[in-house]
């Protein structure tokens, strides 16, 4: 399993490894129950602060994504993550509808977009293959 960062990005590094964990699992290469590796392995693997690490597990422990068993390790939850709260759903819609109105001004069309995501999708699991 490879997580990759970039330290130059104006994204926080724990945010980085919660979006990697999370595009892992949705690509379907991190399985339900697939331990992951301890914190200080992958500090180690990645170069970071174990605290850095650390925050990312303890964020996906609260969205439902990890779990942790004492003295077993940390393990991607068997049972899917709840829904997003309705706040974040709305935020997420209202980003798409700038999104959409932005490629529309841009001269996008509706098919154009609607390949970008499918290519996107794609994309995001193969590149985690």
């Amino acid at each position: 399993m490879l997580f990759r960062i970039d330290p130059r990005s104006s994204t926080p590094l724990y945010e980085q490894i919660i979006y990697q964990v999370k595009n892992m699992c949705s690509a379907g290469i991190l399985q339900p129950g697939e331990k992951l590796p301890s914190i200080r392995e992958l500090s180690s693997q990645m170069v970071v602060n174990p605290n850095t690490v650390s925050k990312a597990y303890q964020e996906m422990e609260k969205i439902g994504l990890l779990l942790t068993i004492q003295g077993k390790g940390t393990f991607v939850s068997t049972s899917p993550p709840p829904f997003a709260p309705p706040e974040k759903q709305k935020k997420l819609q209202d980003e798409l509808k700038q999104l959409i109105v932005d490629c529309h001004f841009a001269g996008v069309s509706r098919e154009r977009f609607l390949e970008w995501t499918e290519q996107s999708y794609r994309e995001m699991r193969d590149t985690q293959q």
